[in-house]
């Protein structure tokens, strides 16, 4: 694994190691603006698939953190590029919002539920009876099922909401197929964020907050992993597992250059 300092670009998870809850974590600004003044390439990750990286772009801008929509890559997209790999210019029925659906169609899929090769899943707070029914009968017809990410539930204010695993999990039981997951911690994401910047694994930072996804998939991707503990990860948390990630930080803010800065003032 490479030494932190050999690290040429980063990939790095959005909520838990970024922002919490709408706001800027500490350091998560500064890090990003040492990046852009080093001229590091790098994304922001993150395995919901309801929101397009313009969305997200803007979301993160209302939290204090500046980052373009080109630097922000989304399961979504990561779905819509291994489809594309799969299948140039097939059709997929889906389940979702306007991340996932705006990824197929910039991707050259058509959208329709009339003998699809693919049922794809993703994040929405609108799940359907009909909808679900419909793509449960077009994969036992031969469709391919497709789930942006794992996650069986999601945050808000009031507490955990039903997400993307948690209904493909519905779908599995009624048709007795399981999805192929790209995202988290699928490595595949990372490696399709690798080659949207040019970069490879052996000088690539993951930096993350959950060892189940963020860590697992980058030792798998083979890159420099660190673990933040400004998201759902403690010790305990990471007791439970048999691997480790290359460092432990206690956030973002760790990362950032101490070096002197030299000035012609006196």
């Amino acid at each position: 694994m490479s030494r932190r300092d050999e690290i040429e670009c980063w990939l790095t998870d959005m909520d838990g190691v970024l922002v919490h809850e709408n706001q800027a974590l500490p350091g998560a600004a500064e890090l990003l603006q040492q990046w852009r003044d080093e001229g590091k390439p790098y994304l922001v990750l993150t395995n919901n698939s309801m929101f397009t990286p313009r969305d997200l772009s803007a979301r993160l801008l209302a939290s204090g953190l500046e980052v373009p929509e080109e630097r922000i890559w989304t399961s979504a997209l990561a779905t819509a590029a291994f489809l594309k790999s799969q299948q140039p210019g097939g059709s997929a029925f889906v389940i979702g919002e306007a991340g996932i659906t705006t990824a197929l169609h910039e991707a050259g899929f058509i959208l329709t539920d009339t003998n699809p090769d693919f049922v794809v899943v993703g994040e929405t707070r609108n799940y359907s009876f009909e909808a679900i029914t419909r793509a449960i009968r077009l994969i036992a017809a031969g469709a391919r099922f497709i789930a942006t990410n794992p996650d069986a539930t999601g945050p808000s204010a009031e507490g955990p909401l039903p997400a993307t695993g948690a209904v493909a999990a519905l779908i599995t039981k009624a048709c007795g197929k399981e999805p192929y997951v790209v995202g988290k911690p699928n490595p595949m994401m990372f490696r399709s964020a690798l080659n949207k910047i040019g970069a490879h694994s052996e000088n690539t930072g993951m930096i993350g907050d959950r060892m189940d996804t963020d860590v697992v998939a980058g030792i798998e991707a083979g890159l420099h992993t660190i673990l933040v503990l400004t998201g759902i990860s403690d010790q305990t948390e990471i007791a439970k597992y048999p691997f480790r990630p290359d460092e432990i930080l206690k956030g973002v803010y760790e990362l950032l250059s101490t070096e002197p800065v030299e000035s012609d003032e006196i």
